[in-house]
Formats: C-alpha cells, sequence, structure tokens
C-alpha cells in the first residue's frame, strides 16, 4: 500500500514502492476528511461567539463532495504515476474521521496490506508537534512492515 496526497514525499514513496516491491500489486491511497466541509461551514470569520452558527447543511454538501472527487482526482493521480513507474495498482480515496495515519492503518488492517510505503516531510520541533506526523503513527500501529521514504 502506498499513501498518496500529491506531495513531494508522496511521489518519492511511489517511486521508492517500484523500486522494492516491482513485481507486487499495489494500493495507492489517498486519505481526505470527511468532516472538513462541516467544520469549515461553522467558522466564523469575526471569532467565535456565544450565539449558535447557522450550518449551511446544501454547501458543507457540496463541499465534502468536492472534497472526495479531489481525493478521488488524488488517488487516481497517484496511481497513473505508480503505472508509469511499473507498478500495478488500484486507486482508492479514503475518507478519513480523525487523522490521516488512522485511516491508513485502518485500510492497512481491513485489506491485509504486506507492507506500507509513506513519505515524509521531516517535519521537526514545535512544527512536527502542532501537526503530527503521519509516518510516525503509521509506524507506530502499522499491522505490517513500514517503509518510511525522505524527501530528498
Amino acid at each position: 500500500m502506498i499513501a498518496y496526497d500529491g506531495s513531494d514525499p508522496a511521489r518519492a514513496a511511489i517511486e521508492a514502492a517500484a523500486t522494492l516491491f516491482d513485481s507486487r500489486r499495489a494500493l495507492v491511497v489517498t486519505v481526505w476528511e470527511e468532516g472538513l466541509a462541516y467544520a469549515v461551514a461553522d467558522f466564523e470569520p469575526g471569532g467565535a461567539g456565544l450565539s449558535p452558527i447557522p450550518v449551511d447543511i446544501e454547501g458543507s454538501q457540496e463541499m465534502a463532495d468536492e472534497l472526495r472527487e479531489q481525493a478521488q482526482r488524488t488517488a487516481a493521480k497517484g496511481a497513473e504515476l505508480a503505472t508509469a513507474a511499473g507498478i500495478e495498482c488500484e486507486a482508492l480515496a479514503v475518507a478519513g474521521e480523525t487523522r490521516a495515519a488512522d485511516a491508513l492503518v485502518q485500510v492497512a488492517r481491513k485489506r491485509g496490506v504486506a507492507a506500507i510505503v509513506v513519505g515524509s516531510r521531516g517535519l521537526s520541533g514545535l512544527r512536527a508537534r502542532l501537526e503530527g506526523s503521519t509516518s510516525s503513527a503509521v509506524l507506530k500501529h502499522a499491522p505490517c512492515p513500514v517503509v518510511v521514504v525522505h524527501e530528498d
């Protein structure tokens, strides 16, 4: 399984997977945040207030649909890159309820994958603590070996 979000480290992960697992079939997975559209719809630009904020359900649904479609396009692009690198693969966009790492680990368990290949941006210090590290969380919880590919 190759985690793909369209970033340079994710492209490097595809290249590494092609080198390491050239004869294996792969699953290229993109995770999108299902609740993000509703969280954005609840955002009040003037700051948090005590009164309830009306939620535009129709607008939120449209945004959720767009996020899902974008994730599907991203996964398809990753699969195209993998195919061009010589990997027979399938694209999969997955809705994540929490962190991307949790969704990746769930897919790995459900699909019984042999390994997970994930790119790493190499965050450190405060930024790593605030944003979290998908690759570190996958390493910690994955049910299989994990290959972490660092961007050159």
